[in-house]
């Protein structure tokens, strides 16, 4: 169920968040020097083919010669395409916390999410211009934890319709900041390669193969954070009721835990397996 979770999550993602991020570039350049694929480019320090396929992908007026502007049927795919997103985040918080879904019900929220959301990639992409020089911008990774925490918190708050209460939140949005922030620092090692790779097997479609998988990853987190966080807040609220389950239960639990973890990392190797040999056969 996770896996097919962070399957949708990052399937809305990609299809709400390119034309988001070329409408922002064509709109914030009128006023200020903004170029979606050059903020990529240098956030992940992308060279030579990939950083080629992402400007190709977020800059498609400049390559095509099309006009810049966006058009109503442009404005209206793009407001489909970020309520979908939203509301695939709202049922990963309504699925974790047990809710009644509301669907289309919730659209007026899921809209404060979405342009919540602008506000978030505006403020983390600041800091780390601003702060992420040396290293891999540990100062800016801090920041940005805290930041991520607090969006997370208020999502979840927002997009379900207020149902969940703030506090009830606050394990998540702590458990997803710091493994966002992790995720982030693996992906600023890792994905100039698959970019590379990607884009000398596929062309530029290959930058999008590259950019489901990383987003699939996030999405991962998000939800193994939210269900993480749940739970810890439900053991919590046990423990503060005087509520401490036995020393049996405890074992049983992780040792149920440990198996599931286990047999999932056997199939993530399996597939990796597979796929490696079906490209080593091409």
């Amino acid at each position: 169920m996770g896996f097919d979770r962070s399957i949708a999550l990052a399937s809305s993602a990609l299809t709400a968040l390119i034309p988001l991020a070329i409408l922002s570039g064509n709109v914030l350049s009128s006023f200020v020097h903004y170029d979606a694929a050059e903020r990529i480019i240098r956030r992940y320090s992308l060279t030579g083919a990939g950083a080629e396929a992402v400007s190709s992908l977020f800059s498609p007026a400049e390559n095509t010669g099309a006009s810049a502007s966006a058009g109503i049927f442009g404005v209206v795919f793009l407001t489909i395409s970020a309520l979908s997103f939203a509301r695939a985040s709202q049922r990963l918080f309504e699925q974790t916390w047990e809710l009644k879904p509301l669907s289309v019900r919730n659209t007026r929220n899921g809209l404060w999410w979405i342009l919540t959301l602008g506000g978030y990639a505006v403020v983390t992409g600041w800091l780390s211009a601003v702060l992420g020089g040396g290293g891999l911008g540990l100062a800016a990774l801090v920041c940005k934890v805290l930041v991520t925490a607090v969006f997370l918190v208020w999502s979840g708050w927002i997009l379900s319709a207020k149902r969940i209460v703030w506090p009830d939140l606050i394990p998540f949005g702590v458990t997803a900041g710091v493994l966002t922030a992790a995720y982030s620092v693996g992906a600023t090692v890792y994905l100039p390669r698959l970019f590379n790779s990607s884009v000398s097997r596929y062309g530029v479609v290959g930058a999008v193969f590259a950019m489901i998988s990383a987003l699939f990853g996030a999405m991962l987190v998000l939800v193994a954070s939210a269900a993480l966080g749940r739970e810890v807040r439900a053991e919590l609220s046990r423990i503060r009721q005087g509520h401490r389950p036995s020393d049996h239960e405890v074992r049983r639990q992780w040792d149920s835990v440990v198996e599931q973890t286990r047999s999932r990392w056997r199939t993530a190797r399996e597939q990796v397996s597979h796929r490696r040999t079906k490209d080593s056969d091409h």
